[in-house]
């Protein structure tokens, strides 16, 4: 157990961690130069276009340190954006240090910090790494003092690398050795081991990723989840070495996947502890947080022929992607479909293409929405995240919305724009201070359902990139919150439907109008498209009907002749208005959801 290190790769985004984790695999010769690719980890076609990281990956990689011993290193590398901090905490259960990677460039951002403070609630050891520094703009001794200062970690501990050439990553590999303490752990102890992923595999059934912590665990053995009582026998064990390795039997301290012929998507739960059926442990694990939806939105499939393949796509993928929750939801005009929720809009975006490419599915979604609370004059309350759902305003009270407390980091230069962003998104009890010279931290109070909606698009143009942002959630707070509905040819349509602060009913309703008009198709009669707040129209736009000269052919004569056929034409419209439907293009509700101001 002396020769084990089990870390993590904890960053901001884009700060180098997929790159930094190429670079090891390569100097660990774990896989040869013909094989390789660059974002080795990032396994899904999804991650390598955007270039993000979105599922945690673990490798082991076989290291000869200068001491001449062997080590087995075990890596998890983490997401960066904050809508996967969830996948960041459950990795650091499974590990005793991280290397906390900082842009040479960039310095300090948001997320820096939030992992930062992650890996020091999970008691790890931290080694910060600045990587980049064969940028031109890199000022890595002004990046060292802001983690000496901000972070407060040790200078001394500091190591300098340049992922993308390799430079400096042998002394990380050492640093890791010398500094990172080993596993602690009794192999002969009762089994303990922590599930902390798990991935869905079409002919192994359910791969789960564990740490043992204490026991020994081989193939053969019986074993019990924990949290739900349920056994299974295990028919392999092994470690990643990019690919699955199978092994003879994994110890405390290890790392590694048992397949166990695992079929029921939701048996195994991150977090939950595995044990011996005939030696099972004392007590199980402390498990970490529950994961906390703020975004939700309905999933329609666009032909109602694609209802169960729907259903079976988001079971499958809710395996691999343990903060996604559903429950059956259906429309009048949508038919049935799925109520989710999300931790936020990238998670949203991710999710929507994955179904898309992986599973084959086309859909529509409605606009996200946050879970208020509407306290009802009978003393009750109910939670909603669905406009459908939201009671009659005459029986309202009160209504609460979520908090979040957000921390914005920036060039000075870039302030008056982003606090008059936030503040017209209700930002309260604004805040600021100086971490180095040039960079200002600003935090402040703004509502969940502010964010959700393009707020993080509208920072990066006003910051010219430079803006990073984190949240955490509050609290509820009172709020002064409408049900907008869209109506088109005199029809409601319930996935328009939105709920807003009445101070922005008719700007997101004028707004919701006008791309809709862009979007419809016109047809041979008027379409009046409106928003409105119960009885009340505040907001209107109108598609032109398409029309036929009818006065072409008729030359000359009088005029009444011509009016006839007009009048005509005129009866008909108002006959097929009455009668018309409107199909609404699927980009018609992508379009709502779309930001106005660029």
């Amino acid at each position: 157990m002396k020769n084990i290190r089990n870390f993590s790769i904890i960053a901001h985004i884009d700060h180098g961690k997929s790159t930094l984790a190429d670079r090891m695999i390569q100097i660990c010769d774990l896989i040869s130069d013909r094989d390789f690719k660059n974002q080795l980890l990032d396994s899904m076609d999804i991650e390598r276009e955007r270039g993000i990281t979105i599922k945690s990956q673990t490798v082991c990689l076989p290291f000869r340190a200068s001491d001449g011993q062997d080590y087995s290193l075990n890596l998890v590398d983490t997401p960066g954006h904050v809508d996967f901090s969830y996948e960041v905490s459950r990795a650091l259960t499974s590990c005793e240090g991280a290397l906390l990677i900082v842009d040479a460039a960039q310095g300090v951002e948001a997320q820096t910090l939030a992992n930062l403070y992650l890996a020091m609630e999970n008691e790890l050891e931290i080694i910060p790494v600045i990587n980049k520094i064969d940028l031109p703009s890199a000022e890595p001794e002004k990046v060292a003092m802001q983690i000496e200062e901000d972070l407060g970690l040790d200078g001394e501990m500091i190591q300098y690398c340049s992922a993308k050439s390799g430079k400096g990553v042998q002394e990380i590999l050492e640093a890791i050795v010398t500094h990172l303490p080993p596993p602690e752990g009794d192999p002969k102890a009762e089994l303990q081991a922590l599930i902390f992923d798990a991935n869905y595999d079409p002919f192994r059934g359910t791969i789960i990723s564990v740490r043992i912590i204490n026991g020994t665990l081989k193939s053969g053995d019986t074993i019990r989840f924990m949290s739900n009582d349920i056994e299974y026998r295990v028919e392999e064990v092994g470690t990643y070495r990019v690919i699955r390795r199978e092994e003879k039997q994994l110890t405390a301290g290890m790392v590694g996947y048992i397949i166990a012929g695992i079929k029921s998507i939701q048996d195994a739960k991150p977090g939950d502890t595995i044990t011996h059926r005939d030696r099972p442990a004392a007590s199980a694990l402390p498990g970490f947080k529950e994961v906390q939806q703020v975004v939700f939105s309905s999933i329609y499939p666009i032909s109602t022929d694609d209802y169960e393949d729907l259903a079976t796509a988001l079971e499958k993928l809710q395996l691999n992607d343990a903060a996604l929750t559903f429950v059956k939801d259906s429309s009048a005009a949508l038919g049935f479909g799925f109520r989710c929720g999300f931790l936020g809009l990238l998670h949203l975006e991710v999710v929507q293409e994955r179904l898309e490419r992986e599973f084959d599915v086309s859909l529509i979604l409605t606009v996200p929405s946050v879970r208020y609370t509407c306290f009802l004059k009978d003393g009750s309350s109910k939670d909603v995240d669905n406009p459908a759902y939201y009671p009659d305003p005459a029986n309202i009270e009160r209504t609460e919305e979520p908090y979040i407390k957000a921390t914005i980091l920036m060039p000075e230069k870039y302030m008056g724009a982003v606090m008059t962003l936030c503040i017209e998104r209700r930002a309260e009890n604004t805040n600021y201070h100086y971490p180095t010279p040039g960079r200002i931290e600003f935090t402040c109070e703004v509502p969940l359902a502010e964010v959700i909606y393009d707020f993080y698009d509208r920072l990066k143009s006003i910051t010219q990139g430079y803006g990073s942002f984190d949240y955490e959630i509050l609290d509820y707070r009172a709020s002064d919150l409408v049900k907008l509905d869209i109506l088109v040819n005199g029809e409601r349509v319930d996935a328009l439907s939105q709920l807003v602060h009445s101070k922005n009913a008719r700007a997101r309703g004028l707004h919701a109008c006008e791309m809709l008009k862009e979007e419809i198709p016109r047809q041979m009669f008027k379409i009046a498209i409106q928003a409105a707040i119960g009885g009340n129209v505040i907001a209107r736009t109108t598609i032109s009907a398409l029309r036929k000269d009818v006065t072409a052919k008729c030359y000359g004569g009088d005029i009444s002749r011509k009016r006839k056929l007009l009048e005509k034409q005129k009866a008909g419209k108002k006959r097929m208005k009455t009668v018309g439907n409107v199909d609404i293009p699927q980009t018609a509700f992508l379009a709502v959801l779309k930001s106005d101001q660029k």
